[in-house]
C-alpha cells in the first residue's frame, strides 16, 4: 500500500509559480523554470528559455511550465513567440490547440 502511495504522489501536477520579477515560470523549489521576454508593449510573450534540472528529467515539467505560460498568455490577452527550441519543436507539436495565439508579425490587413 505505502508504495501505490508513492506512485500517486508522484503523478500528481507540480504547482507552478509566476515568479513576474524575474520573467519566468518556476516549480516552486524553483529549480525548473520557463523564461520569457515581454515585447511588443506587452501584447507578446517571447518564450526564451525551458530549463528543467537532469534530476528532474522525464517527469514533464517542461510541459506543464509551458502549460503556464500559455494559459497566462491567453488569460491576459498575449500572444506567444516560441523562441525556446523546447517551445518550437517539442511542445507546440504535442499541444497544436495553441497556435491561434502563436504571434504573428504579419497581421492581416482589414483593407
Amino acid at each position: 500500500m505505502r508504495g501505490e502511495m508513492a506512485t500517486k504522489s508522484e503523478k500528481e501536477i507540480p504547482k507552478i509559480v509566476w515568479n513576474e520579477s524575474k520573467r519566468r515560470f518556476e516549480t516552486e523549489d524553483k529549480e525548473a523554470y520557463v523564461e520569457y521576454v515581454v515585447r511588443e508593449n506587452g501584447k507578446v510573450m517571447d518564450l526564451v528559455h525551458t530549463y528543467v534540472p537532469s534530476s528532474k528529467r522525464g517527469l514533464g515539467l517542461a510541459s506543464h511550465l509551458c502549460r503556464a505560460a500559455f494559459n497566462h498568455a491567453k488569460s491576459h490577452s498575449m500572444s506567444i513567440i516560441p523562441t525556446c527550441s523546447y517551445v518550437s519543436d517539442t511542445y507546440l507539436p504535442r499541444n497544436p490547440t495553441w497556435n491561434s495565439i502563436i504571434y504573428s508579425e504579419d497581421p492581416r490587413s482589414i483593407i
